[in-house]
Protein backbone atom coordinates (compact mmCIF):
# COMPACT_ATOMS: atom_id res chain seq x y z
CA UNK A 1 0.00 0.00 0.00
CA UNK A 2 1.39 3.45 -0.86
CA UNK A 3 2.48 5.79 1.89
CA UNK A 4 -0.35 8.17 1.03
CA UNK A 5 -3.01 5.45 1.40
CA UNK A 6 -4.97 4.34 4.43
CA UNK A 7 -3.78 1.09 5.99
CA UNK A 8 -6.51 -0.84 7.76
CA UNK A 9 -5.69 -2.72 10.96
CA UNK A 10 -5.68 -6.50 10.81
CA UNK A 11 -8.82 -8.33 11.71
CA UNK A 12 -9.44 -10.37 14.81
CA UNK A 13 -7.62 -13.67 14.34
CA UNK A 14 -10.26 -15.45 16.35
CA UNK A 15 -9.79 -18.29 18.76
CA UNK A 16 -7.80 -20.38 16.28
CA UNK A 17 -4.98 -17.84 15.93
CA UNK A 18 -3.86 -15.87 12.86
CA UNK A 19 -4.30 -18.70 10.41
CA UNK A 20 -7.46 -20.18 11.85
CA UNK A 21 -9.83 -17.88 9.97
CA UNK A 22 -8.05 -18.01 6.65
CA UNK A 23 -8.17 -14.19 6.48
CA UNK A 24 -5.31 -12.71 4.46
CA UNK A 25 -2.95 -10.43 6.39
CA UNK A 26 -4.15 -6.82 6.43
CA UNK A 27 -7.79 -7.72 5.64
CA UNK A 28 -10.74 -6.87 7.87
CA UNK A 29 -12.90 -9.76 9.08
CA UNK A 30 -16.59 -8.98 9.40
CA UNK A 31 -18.18 -9.64 12.77
CA UNK A 32 -21.14 -12.01 12.81
CA UNK A 33 -24.55 -10.36 13.35
CA UNK A 34 -25.42 -9.98 16.99
CA UNK A 35 -28.82 -11.16 18.19
CA UNK A 36 -30.62 -8.09 19.64
CA UNK A 37 -34.00 -9.65 20.23
CA UNK A 38 -35.92 -7.47 17.75
CA UNK A 39 -39.35 -8.77 16.70
CA UNK A 40 -40.04 -7.80 13.09
CA UNK A 41 -43.37 -9.57 12.61
CA UNK A 42 -46.70 -7.78 13.06
CA UNK A 43 -49.49 -9.50 14.88
CA UNK A 44 -53.20 -9.27 14.14
CA UNK A 45 -53.64 -6.27 16.44
CA UNK A 46 -50.86 -4.32 14.73
CA UNK A 47 -52.28 -5.05 11.26
CA UNK A 48 -55.73 -3.93 12.42
CA UNK A 49 -54.25 -0.67 13.66
CA UNK A 50 -52.34 0.11 10.46
CA UNK A 51 -55.38 -0.74 8.33
CA UNK A 52 -57.46 1.65 10.43
CA UNK A 53 -54.84 4.36 9.96
CA UNK A 54 -54.73 3.75 6.22
CA UNK A 55 -58.52 3.90 5.87
CA UNK A 56 -58.76 7.17 7.78
CA UNK A 57 -55.86 8.69 5.86
CA UNK A 58 -57.46 7.61 2.56
CA UNK A 59 -60.77 9.26 3.42
CA UNK A 60 -59.00 12.44 4.51
CA UNK A 61 -56.88 12.49 1.34
CA UNK A 62 -59.97 12.34 -0.87
CA UNK A 63 -61.51 15.33 0.91
CA UNK A 64 -58.22 17.25 0.73
CA UNK A 65 -57.88 16.44 -2.95
CA UNK A 66 -61.40 17.67 -3.72
CA UNK A 67 -60.90 20.92 -1.83
CA UNK A 68 -57.52 21.59 -3.44
CA UNK A 69 -58.85 20.97 -6.94
CA UNK A 70 -61.85 23.20 -6.30
CA UNK A 71 -59.76 26.03 -4.81
CA UNK A 72 -57.30 25.79 -7.70
CA UNK A 73 -60.16 26.12 -10.19
CA UNK A 74 -61.54 29.16 -8.33
CA UNK A 75 -58.12 30.86 -8.23
CA UNK A 76 -57.65 30.26 -11.95
CA UNK A 77 -61.13 31.54 -12.81
CA UNK A 78 -60.65 34.78 -10.84
CA UNK A 79 -56.96 35.68 -11.25
CA UNK A 80 -56.13 34.39 -14.74
CA UNK A 81 -58.20 37.07 -16.54
CA UNK A 82 -56.44 39.72 -14.44
CA UNK A 83 -52.81 38.67 -14.94
CA UNK A 84 -52.64 36.52 -18.07
CA UNK A 85 -53.29 39.30 -20.64
CA UNK A 86 -50.11 41.07 -19.43
CA UNK A 87 -47.87 38.25 -18.18
CA UNK A 88 -48.92 35.31 -20.34
CA UNK A 89 -47.91 31.87 -19.02
CA UNK A 90 -46.14 33.53 -16.08
CA UNK A 91 -49.39 34.92 -14.69
CA UNK A 92 -49.15 32.78 -11.52
CA UNK A 93 -45.65 34.13 -10.81
CA UNK A 94 -46.92 37.67 -11.31
CA UNK A 95 -49.95 37.05 -9.08
CA UNK A 96 -47.74 35.71 -6.28
CA UNK A 97 -45.77 38.97 -6.30
CA UNK A 98 -42.70 39.69 -4.14
CA UNK A 99 -44.34 38.20 -1.03
CA UNK A 100 -44.73 34.82 -2.69
CA UNK A 101 -41.54 34.86 -4.70
CA UNK A 102 -39.92 32.01 -2.76
CA UNK A 103 -42.73 29.46 -2.89
CA UNK A 104 -43.79 30.22 -6.44
CA UNK A 105 -40.21 29.79 -7.70
CA UNK A 106 -40.08 26.48 -5.86
CA UNK A 107 -43.23 25.42 -7.69
CA UNK A 108 -41.66 26.46 -11.00
CA UNK A 109 -38.58 24.35 -10.24
CA UNK A 110 -40.65 21.29 -9.30
CA UNK A 111 -42.61 21.67 -12.52
CA UNK A 112 -39.41 21.72 -14.58
CA UNK A 113 -38.10 18.58 -12.84
CA UNK A 114 -41.42 16.85 -13.46
CA UNK A 115 -41.22 17.78 -17.14
CA UNK A 116 -37.71 16.38 -17.53
CA UNK A 117 -38.49 13.13 -15.74
CA UNK A 118 -41.77 12.59 -17.52
CA UNK A 119 -43.96 12.83 -14.41
CA UNK A 120 -46.50 15.05 -16.17
CA UNK A 121 -48.88 12.58 -17.77
CA UNK A 122 -51.77 15.01 -18.23
CA UNK A 123 -51.13 18.18 -20.29
CA UNK A 124 -53.76 19.92 -18.17
CA UNK A 125 -51.35 19.77 -15.20
CA UNK A 126 -48.43 21.31 -17.10
CA UNK A 127 -48.75 24.70 -15.42
CA UNK A 128 -47.39 26.34 -12.29
CA UNK A 129 -50.80 26.54 -10.65
CA UNK A 130 -51.03 22.74 -10.52
CA UNK A 131 -47.88 22.64 -8.40
CA UNK A 132 -49.10 25.01 -5.70
CA UNK A 133 -50.10 23.49 -2.37
CA UNK A 134 -53.30 24.25 -0.48
CA UNK A 135 -51.62 26.88 1.79
CA UNK A 136 -50.13 28.61 -1.26
CA UNK A 137 -53.50 28.70 -3.02
CA UNK A 138 -54.94 30.16 0.15
CA UNK A 139 -52.22 32.82 0.14
CA UNK A 140 -53.21 33.87 -3.37
CA UNK A 141 -56.82 34.26 -2.28
CA UNK A 142 -55.86 36.30 0.79
CA UNK A 143 -53.49 38.56 -1.18
CA UNK A 144 -56.14 39.27 -3.80
CA UNK A 145 -59.26 39.20 -1.62
CA UNK A 146 -60.85 42.23 -3.36
CA UNK A 147 -60.88 40.14 -6.56
CA UNK A 148 -62.56 37.20 -4.81
CA UNK A 149 -64.94 39.16 -2.61
CA UNK A 150 -67.71 39.43 -5.24
CA UNK A 151 -67.79 35.62 -5.50
CA UNK A 152 -67.14 34.42 -1.93
CA UNK A 153 -69.36 35.59 0.89
CA UNK A 154 -67.17 35.60 3.97
CA UNK A 155 -63.39 35.59 4.11
CA UNK A 156 -63.40 34.68 7.81
CA UNK A 157 -65.50 31.54 7.22
CA UNK A 158 -63.18 30.52 4.40
CA UNK A 159 -60.02 30.96 6.47
CA UNK A 160 -61.47 29.21 9.53
CA UNK A 161 -62.42 26.19 7.44
CA UNK A 162 -58.97 26.13 5.84
CA UNK A 163 -57.37 26.34 9.30
CA UNK A 164 -59.35 23.28 10.41
CA UNK A 165 -58.31 21.41 7.30
CA UNK A 166 -54.63 22.32 7.71
CA UNK A 167 -54.35 20.11 10.80
CA UNK A 168 -55.44 17.09 8.79
CA UNK A 169 -53.27 18.04 5.81
CA UNK A 170 -50.16 18.01 7.99
CA UNK A 171 -51.05 14.67 9.56
CA UNK A 172 -51.78 12.99 6.20
CA UNK A 173 -48.71 14.43 4.44
CA UNK A 174 -46.45 13.09 7.21
CA UNK A 175 -48.24 9.73 7.45
CA UNK A 176 -49.03 10.13 11.13
CA UNK A 177 -52.00 8.62 12.95
CA UNK A 178 -55.27 10.42 12.25
CA UNK A 179 -57.84 10.17 15.03
CA UNK A 180 -61.51 9.69 14.28
CA UNK A 181 -62.28 13.08 15.83
CA UNK A 182 -59.80 14.91 13.59
CA UNK A 183 -61.08 13.02 10.53
CA UNK A 184 -64.66 14.02 11.34
CA UNK A 185 -63.55 17.63 11.77
CA UNK A 186 -61.76 17.51 8.42
CA UNK A 187 -64.80 16.10 6.62
CA UNK A 188 -67.02 18.84 8.07
CA UNK A 189 -64.49 21.53 7.16
CA UNK A 190 -64.02 20.17 3.63
CA UNK A 191 -67.77 19.97 3.03
CA UNK A 192 -68.10 23.53 4.31
CA UNK A 193 -65.28 24.71 2.02
CA UNK A 194 -66.82 23.09 -1.04
CA UNK A 195 -70.07 24.84 -0.18
CA UNK A 196 -68.31 28.22 0.24
CA UNK A 197 -66.42 27.76 -3.03
CA UNK A 198 -69.59 27.01 -4.93
CA UNK A 199 -68.97 23.41 -5.94
CA UNK A 200 -72.18 23.16 -7.95
CA UNK A 201 -75.92 22.75 -7.52
CA UNK A 202 -77.08 21.25 -4.25
CA UNK A 203 -78.26 17.67 -4.33
CA UNK A 204 -81.77 17.35 -2.83
CA UNK A 205 -81.13 13.99 -1.12
CA UNK A 206 -78.05 15.44 0.58
CA UNK A 207 -80.38 17.13 3.05
CA UNK A 208 -81.46 13.70 4.31
CA UNK A 209 -78.19 11.80 3.92
CA UNK A 210 -75.22 13.97 2.87
CA UNK A 211 -73.21 12.52 0.01
CA UNK A 212 -69.83 11.34 1.20
CA UNK A 213 -66.72 12.06 -0.86
CA UNK A 214 -65.72 8.41 -0.87
CA UNK A 215 -69.21 7.39 -2.00
CA UNK A 216 -69.11 9.93 -4.80
CA UNK A 217 -65.79 8.58 -6.10
CA UNK A 218 -66.27 4.82 -5.73
CA UNK A 219 -70.05 4.55 -5.83
CA UNK A 220 -70.04 2.43 -8.98
CA UNK A 221 -68.09 -0.26 -7.16
CA UNK A 222 -70.96 -0.86 -4.76
CA UNK A 223 -73.89 -0.24 -7.12
CA UNK A 224 -76.07 2.30 -5.30
CA UNK A 225 -75.56 0.96 -1.76
CA UNK A 226 -74.39 3.88 0.36
CA UNK A 227 -74.85 2.45 3.81
CA UNK A 228 -74.94 -0.91 5.59
CA UNK A 229 -76.01 -1.15 9.23
CA UNK A 230 -76.19 -4.26 11.44
CA UNK A 231 -79.65 -3.27 12.73
CA UNK A 232 -82.26 -0.56 12.57
CA UNK A 233 -81.12 1.10 15.80
CA UNK A 234 -77.73 1.96 14.29
CA UNK A 235 -79.45 3.11 11.09
CA UNK A 236 -81.56 5.62 12.97
CA UNK A 237 -78.52 7.12 14.68
CA UNK A 238 -77.26 8.23 11.27
CA UNK A 239 -80.57 8.58 9.45
CA UNK A 240 -83.47 9.40 11.79
CA UNK A 241 -87.01 8.92 10.52
CA UNK A 242 -87.46 12.69 10.42
CA UNK A 243 -84.56 13.03 7.99
CA UNK A 244 -85.62 10.05 5.90
CA UNK A 245 -89.28 10.97 5.43
CA UNK A 246 -89.18 14.73 5.92
CA UNK A 247 -90.01 16.80 2.81
CA UNK A 248 -90.75 13.64 0.80
CA UNK A 249 -92.73 14.14 -2.42
CA UNK A 250 -93.47 10.43 -2.78
CA UNK A 251 -93.35 7.57 -0.31
CA UNK A 252 -93.75 3.89 -1.18
CA UNK A 253 -93.43 1.39 1.65
CA UNK A 254 -93.89 -2.39 1.84
CA UNK A 255 -93.45 -4.72 4.79
CA UNK A 256 -95.20 -6.58 7.59
CA UNK A 257 -96.07 -3.70 9.92
CA UNK A 258 -93.98 -0.74 8.61
CA UNK A 259 -92.88 0.09 12.16
CA UNK A 260 -90.06 2.39 11.05
CA UNK A 261 -92.69 4.74 9.63
CA UNK A 262 -95.70 4.16 11.88
CA UNK A 263 -93.88 4.11 15.23
CA UNK A 264 -91.20 6.70 14.51
CA UNK A 265 -93.02 9.34 12.47
CA UNK A 266 -96.05 10.90 14.11
CA UNK A 267 -99.48 11.10 12.50
CA UNK A 268 -99.39 14.89 12.74
CA UNK A 269 -96.21 15.04 10.69
CA UNK A 270 -97.64 12.57 8.17
CA UNK A 271 -100.67 14.82 7.74
CA UNK A 272 -98.44 17.85 7.17
CA UNK A 273 -96.39 15.84 4.69
CA UNK A 274 -99.46 14.79 2.72
CA UNK A 275 -100.95 18.30 2.77
CA UNK A 276 -97.67 19.60 1.38
CA UNK A 277 -98.13 17.37 -1.67
CA UNK A 278 -96.57 14.03 -0.74
CA UNK A 279 -98.30 10.97 -2.20
CA UNK A 280 -97.93 7.78 -0.16
CA UNK A 281 -98.59 4.12 -0.94
CA UNK A 282 -98.36 1.81 2.08
CA UNK A 283 -98.36 -1.98 1.73
CA UNK A 284 -98.98 -4.00 4.91
CA UNK A 285 -99.03 -7.76 5.27
CA UNK A 286 -102.64 -8.83 5.71
CA UNK A 287 -102.98 -9.40 9.49
CA UNK A 288 -105.48 -12.20 8.83
CA UNK A 289 -103.18 -14.11 6.47
CA UNK A 290 -101.47 -17.41 7.20
CA UNK A 291 -98.12 -15.68 6.53
CA UNK A 292 -98.54 -13.67 9.76
CA UNK A 293 -99.14 -16.86 11.77
CA UNK A 294 -96.03 -18.47 10.27
CA UNK A 295 -93.98 -15.38 11.14
CA UNK A 296 -95.28 -15.48 14.71
CA UNK A 297 -94.10 -19.08 15.04
CA UNK A 298 -90.68 -18.22 13.59
CA UNK A 299 -90.15 -15.47 16.17
CA UNK A 300 -91.66 -17.44 19.04
CA UNK A 301 -94.46 -14.91 19.57
CA UNK A 302 -97.82 -15.67 21.12
CA UNK A 303 -100.63 -16.49 18.71
CA UNK A 304 -102.22 -13.30 17.41
CA UNK A 305 -99.54 -10.99 18.86
CA UNK A 306 -98.14 -9.90 15.52
CA UNK A 307 -101.50 -9.72 13.76
CA UNK A 308 -102.81 -7.35 16.45
CA UNK A 309 -99.70 -5.17 16.08
CA UNK A 310 -100.18 -4.95 12.30
CA UNK A 311 -103.89 -4.18 12.76
CA UNK A 312 -103.04 -1.31 15.13
CA UNK A 313 -100.58 0.14 12.61
CA UNK A 314 -103.15 -0.06 9.81
CA UNK A 315 -105.80 1.61 11.99
CA UNK A 316 -103.38 4.39 12.83
CA UNK A 317 -102.68 5.02 9.14
CA UNK A 318 -106.42 5.00 8.41
CA UNK A 319 -106.92 7.73 11.03
CA UNK A 320 -104.18 9.76 9.35
CA UNK A 321 -105.85 9.30 5.97
CA UNK A 322 -109.23 10.37 7.38
CA UNK A 323 -107.77 13.75 8.35
CA UNK A 324 -106.61 14.59 4.82
CA UNK A 325 -108.42 16.83 2.38
CA UNK A 326 -107.38 14.42 -0.39
CA UNK A 327 -107.56 10.83 0.94
CA UNK A 328 -106.43 9.51 -2.45
CA UNK A 329 -103.00 10.91 -1.72
CA UNK A 330 -102.62 8.34 1.07
CA UNK A 331 -103.30 4.82 -0.21
CA UNK A 332 -103.27 1.80 2.11
CA UNK A 333 -103.18 -1.77 0.76
CA UNK A 334 -102.61 -5.25 2.19
CA UNK A 335 -100.97 -8.28 0.54
CA UNK A 336 -101.20 -11.99 1.33
CA UNK A 337 -97.87 -13.27 0.00
CA UNK A 338 -94.95 -14.49 2.10
CA UNK A 339 -93.10 -11.30 3.18
CA UNK A 340 -89.53 -11.28 1.89
CA UNK A 341 -88.35 -7.80 2.78
CA UNK A 342 -89.41 -4.42 4.09
CA UNK A 343 -88.58 -1.34 2.04
CA UNK A 344 -89.18 2.39 2.30
CA UNK A 345 -88.63 4.18 -1.02
CA UNK A 346 -88.59 7.97 -0.75
CA UNK A 347 -88.88 10.01 -3.95
CA UNK A 348 -88.37 6.89 -6.03
CA UNK A 349 -89.40 8.75 -9.18
CA UNK A 350 -86.70 11.44 -8.94
CA UNK A 351 -82.97 12.03 -8.92
CA UNK A 352 -82.97 12.42 -5.13
CA UNK A 353 -84.37 8.98 -4.33
CA UNK A 354 -83.40 7.26 -1.10
CA UNK A 355 -84.39 3.80 0.11
CA UNK A 356 -84.07 1.77 3.31
CA UNK A 357 -84.31 -2.01 2.78
CA UNK A 358 -84.27 -4.96 5.19
CA UNK A 359 -84.66 -8.65 4.44
CA UNK A 360 -86.57 -10.82 6.90
CA UNK A 361 -84.49 -13.29 8.90
CA UNK A 362 -86.09 -16.40 10.43
CA UNK A 363 -85.19 -15.72 14.06
CA UNK A 364 -84.71 -11.94 14.10
CA UNK A 365 -87.29 -9.20 14.44
CA UNK A 366 -87.29 -6.37 11.93
CA UNK A 367 -85.52 -3.99 14.31
CA UNK A 368 -82.66 -6.52 14.62
CA UNK A 369 -82.17 -7.27 10.90
CA UNK A 370 -79.35 -5.76 8.80
CA UNK A 371 -80.24 -2.61 6.86
CA UNK A 372 -79.19 -1.38 3.41
CA UNK A 373 -79.41 2.30 2.46
CA UNK A 374 -79.69 2.92 -1.29
CA UNK A 375 -79.58 6.03 -3.45
CA UNK A 376 -81.70 6.28 -6.58
CA UNK A 377 -81.43 8.48 -9.64
CA UNK A 378 -77.91 7.86 -10.94
CA UNK A 379 -76.19 7.28 -7.57
CA UNK A 380 -77.95 10.22 -6.02
CA UNK A 381 -76.12 12.78 -8.11
CA UNK A 382 -78.84 13.40 -10.64
CA UNK A 383 -76.50 12.23 -13.39
CA UNK A 384 -75.80 8.94 -15.11
CA UNK A 385 -72.27 7.60 -15.11
CA UNK A 386 -70.58 7.36 -18.48
CA UNK A 387 -71.42 4.12 -20.27
CA UNK A 388 -74.27 3.26 -17.90
CA UNK A 389 -78.00 3.62 -17.97
CA UNK A 390 -79.60 4.98 -14.84
CA UNK A 391 -80.71 1.58 -13.56
CA UNK A 392 -77.62 -0.48 -14.48
CA UNK A 393 -76.14 -2.26 -11.48
CA UNK A 394 -78.42 -0.50 -8.98
CA UNK A 395 -80.52 -2.12 -6.29
CA UNK A 396 -82.89 0.81 -5.92
CA UNK A 397 -84.60 -0.04 -9.22
CA UNK A 398 -84.82 -3.72 -8.24
CA UNK A 399 -86.78 -2.98 -5.07
CA UNK A 400 -88.87 -0.31 -6.79
CA UNK A 401 -89.92 -2.89 -9.39
CA UNK A 402 -90.61 -5.46 -6.68
CA UNK A 403 -92.80 -2.97 -4.84
CA UNK A 404 -94.83 -2.28 -7.97
CA UNK A 405 -95.30 -6.01 -8.52
CA UNK A 406 -96.62 -6.60 -4.99
CA UNK A 407 -98.76 -3.45 -5.18
CA UNK A 408 -100.42 -4.69 -8.37
CA UNK A 409 -101.51 -7.91 -6.60
CA UNK A 410 -102.61 -6.24 -3.35
CA UNK A 411 -106.03 -5.14 -2.09
CA UNK A 412 -107.01 -1.69 -0.85
CA UNK A 413 -108.04 -1.05 2.75
CA UNK A 414 -111.28 0.90 3.01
Amino acid sequence: MSSGGLELPPGDPGPGGDGATGTPPGAVSLARPVEIGAELDWGAEAWTEVHTRARRAGRAYIWLNLVEQRLRAVVAAVLRPVYEPVHGDDWVVAAAGPAGQEWVQRAVAVREVSRRKGYLLDPADDNVLSFLTLPQLRELVVQHWPCFEPYLDDRRDLELALDELEVTRNVVSRNRALSQAVLAQAERAAARLLEILGGGAAVPSADRLPIDAVEDLVGDRYADVVGVHPDRVRLQRQLPAEDLFGDARRLDAVGIGLNLLVQNYSGRRLVRLAEAGCRARLLFLNPASSAVRRRERELGLKKGEMSRSVEMNILHMRRVRARLRDPDAFEIHVFDETPRFTAYLVNGDGSDGLAVVQTYLRKARGIEAPVLVLRGGGLGRGVVREGRSEDDGGLFAVYREEFESVWADSRPVS
